[in-house]
């Protein structure tokens, strides 16, 4: 038997879970009458409004529809969608955000983001992405190419999130606010470029306050990939050694002099050679050490101008920051660590332990 200083409580239990159930804000829809969100993309209008885009309906056997408006407000967009399309736009299914790169230079991509974030109707794990050129064009193009083009986009994402494949950046909005917000962490986010017929892969791009400040390529953002993301390649291509390694994993530490004078970055780098095109001939010891010397000369170079690259425009995505915490100490402020930050002496040690192509005739 419930003894009766607890039925107090339970009437009040019960009579939440009855007036929750019976919210006056409940929305009765039927299927039919709903068409789920799979990406909201967003690019500069005029007069300084958003021009917002998206696909509907996704995953059932009907036309697609291309859907774009330009608003002042991103909610507004939404409701705007509703009142020219014959089913009412649903956001619970949201699982991409694109930016156009030029709002993302300008800055204030956190409002729309926390737009998104307040709505208890969509899921935190919305990949964010930066887009370089006209997305819409390329979208309205597929149309008529591939079927369930969003919904795709969305599945490749999910794959290299999911398998760490160290290829691309991924973030989602609830990641990119978190590090917005840490005083020792700037957020990163990747980038693609958009035309009529392809959608690739750029690199990432690395924000402060809120705006982009810069986006490795190519070496630069592999080595990215090594130093911060992944800590894995699958394919290392370095055309000008001729050379491409396979199956890269790497071991960073970092270590702060206590005046925050220099930073010593050691990079031990393990993989296989995969292919070689070059004049050596690997198969003796002396000249394999030669190209592994080459190797390990070339990355540090080009660690050395993507750090310094970083240094100039002070953006700290590797949380270097975070090694100048000691215990019993007090922590830096975020100008304090800027100008340590800024005016660094960095030096770089590659240490590569790679397995050859084929087997090697030691030296006696």
């Amino acid at each position: 038997m419930i003894p009766y200083k607890h039925y107090g409580l339970l009437a009040i239990v019960s009579l939440m879970w009855i007036v929750g159930c019976s919210s006056p804000y409940v929305e009765n829809n039927m299927i039919e009458e709903i068409a789920p969100v799979v990406f909201w993309s967003i690019d500069k209008g005029t007069e300084g409004k958003f021009k917002i885009s998206t696909l509907v309906p996704p995953l059932i056997k009907e036309k697609k529809r291309f859907l774009s408006k330009e608003v002042d407000l991103l909610k507004q967009g939404g409701k705007e969608f509703n009142l020219i399309y014959y089913r009412e736009l649903k956001q619970g299914q949201l699982r991409m955000l694109l930016i156009n790169e030029e709002l993302a230079k300008e800055g204030g991509i956190e409002k729309l983001i926390n737009t998104i974030l307040v709505d208890p109707d969509i899921s935190m794990r919305v990949y964010l992405l930066i887009v370089r050129g006209d997305f819409d064009e390329y979208i309205k193009n597929q149309l008529t190419k591939q079927e369930n083009q969003d919904y795709f986009l969305y599945r490749m994402l999910k794959h290299y999130e999911e398998h760490n494949q160290g290829e691309m950046s991924i973030v989602n909005i609830h990641q990119f606010m978190k590090m917005l917000y840490s005083p020792l962490k700037d957020p990163i986010v990747p980038v693609f470029h958009a035309d009529k017929n392809n959608f690739n892969y750029v690199g990432t791009a690395f924000f402060r306050n809120d705006k982009e400040v810069m986006v490795t390529q190519d070496v630069s953002d592999e080595i990215f990939q090594l130093l911060d993301n992944d800590h894995f390649l699958k394919v290392l291509a370095i055309p000008k050694l001729s050379i491409s390694l396979g199956r890269v994993r790497s071991n960073i530490r970092m270590k702060l002099s206590s005046d925050y004078s220099s930073l010593s970055l050691h990079v031990g780098l393990k993989g296989r050679i995969e292919e070689y095109q070059g004049e050596k001939n690997i198969q003796s010891e002396e000249p394999l050490e030669h190209l592994i010397h080459e190797i390990e000369v070339y990355l540090e170079e080009q660690t050395s101008e993507l750090l310094k690259s970083m240094q100039r425009l002070k953006v700290d995505p590797l949380e270097v920051g975070t090694h100048s915490l000691k215990p019993f100490s007090k922590e830096l402020t975020e100008e304090q660590w800027l100008k340590y930050w800024g005016n660094m002496k960095i030096n770089v040690d590659f240490d590569i332990k790679i397995q050859p192509l084929i087997n090697v005739e030691r030296l006696s």
